[in-house]
């Protein structure tokens, strides 16, 4: 352990804080993410830990990063009441993550994302959005399978910053159906991607609690619930947004209306393929109280409408994502374990690397299956939590 004390003058209020904050003695104070939103606030860490200090064998290349932001703001020659005010902006990561082959800084867009929404401000709302969602669309055109795996694995790994993962989850998801199912126009698709990015800022910094809250809603979050498509459309208008179809889509995405999609405005169309890929997204999704839901009974929960019957957009989603979709954990005829990586032929024939052998040990390197063969048939879906081995993303990503 490497502690180095932070001053307390660059530490910014109401966002998230990119590393972990320890007390005299290492003592863990506030993990990761953990957002002060008060000198209050400030003052009660600082009672229990007598300072603020950074383990940088820890969280040594976030802490340079910030180090690295605070002296480009004192180089530039900024306002010292700006410095003292800083974010913790990453909107230049999402664009330099596109330009080669490597995959992008998930971790990085997560936490911008997550204080994107939470704390929106109109002096740059707009611009870092569309940094952000430009270079998420980027991304899924070139690697599709890669976004879904990435964000896939993170919703079930992490439930701190649900909703910035629920958001890019949801958004690539929406973009995928609408280019490689329903044949959609670009001009369709983007502003339903962007409408499925944004459709809880109404409500980012209570999604967050919730996935850490074990007792039922209040009657004033379950409020905020109910409100927060117009407030999320609230937020949009405030900040500059005036695309109607974004606008539309973002107000309706929560209403029940099952029937034919060619029945519907394009807006409806929008705001019904965002309800799906938000039922599917949620339900894959482990909350403190509640152990997510299988990729299959996910899948079936999105095809099925409110009336039990085939929803056309559900359908959509299932023919373009399959029955295992990237990141979905699988049992093979083999009786082996593995992560589906690629979409296959068909809905329910993926590729697969397997890390658990028949016998169910690690398989020291993943050993990649063609589903679509009898000897390798997927007999049944595996629950993120039995899988006792793990890859790193980045490792999972190049496979």
């Amino acid at each position: 352990m490497n502690l180095v004390e932070l001053n307390l003058s660059t530490i910014p209020y109401g966002q998230p804080i990119p590393f972990a904050l320890r007390g005299v003695g290492g003592g863990l104070l506030a993990n990761k993410g953990f957002v002060i939103r008060s000198a209050d606030d400030l003052r009660v860490l600082l009672a229990r830990g007598q300072a603020l200090y950074v383990d940088t064998d820890e969280s040594g290349e976030s802490y340079r990063a910030f180090l690295s932001q605070i002296q480009s703001l004192l180089l530039s020659n900024k306002p010292l009441n700006q410095i003292a005010t800083m974010t913790l902006q990453t909107t230049t990561a999402p664009a330099a993550a596109t330009q080669d082959n490597s995959p992008p800084a998930w971790r990085e867009w997560q936490l911008g994302l997550t204080q994107l929404l939470r704390t929106p401000s109109i002096i740059d709302f707009a611009q870092r959005f569309e940094d952000l969602f430009s270079a998420l669309n980027a991304y899924l055109l070139k690697n599709p399978d890669g976004a879904l795996l990435a964000l896939m694995q993170m919703s079930a790994e992490e439930t701190r910053y649900y909703s910035a993962t629920h958001a890019m989850l949801s958004s690539v998801i929406c973009m995928t159906v609408a280019r490689e199912t329903l044949r959609w126009p670009e001009n369709r698709v983007l502003p339903l991607g962007r409408a499925a990015l944004s459709m809880n800022v109404g409500m980012a910094q209570l999604q967050d609690e919730l996935a850490q809250q074990s007792t039922p809603l209040t009657p004033q979050q379950a409020q905020q619930v109910d409100q927060h498509s117009d407030a999320s459309v609230s937020i949009l208008r405030a900040m500059g947004i005036t695309d109607p179809l974004w606008l539309d889509a973002v107000r309706t995405h929560h209403h029940r209306a099952p029937g034919k999609l060619s029945e519907k405005t394009l807006a409806q169309q929008m705001a019904r393929l965002i309800q799906r890929s938000d039922i599917f997204g949620a339900r894959i999704a482990p909350r403190i109280n509640r152990e997510p839901m299988s990729v299959t009974s996910a899948m079936q929960a999105s095809y099925y409408d409110e009336t039990k019957s085939m929803d056309e957009a559900g359908a959509a989603l299932v023919k373009a994502l399959g029955i295992y979709p990237p990141g979905a954990w699988v049992k093979l005829a083999s009786a082996e374990i593995g992560v589906v990586v690629r979409r296959g032929a068909s809905a329910a024939t993926p590729r697969v690397a397997v890390l658990l052998n028949k016998s169910g040990m690690p398989t020291g390197e993943p050993i990649p299956r063609d589903t679509a063969q009898a000897a390798w048939k997927i007999v049944s879906p595996v629950a993120h939590k039995e899988v006792r081995v793990r890859l790193p993303l980045e490792k999972l990503l190049a496979l």
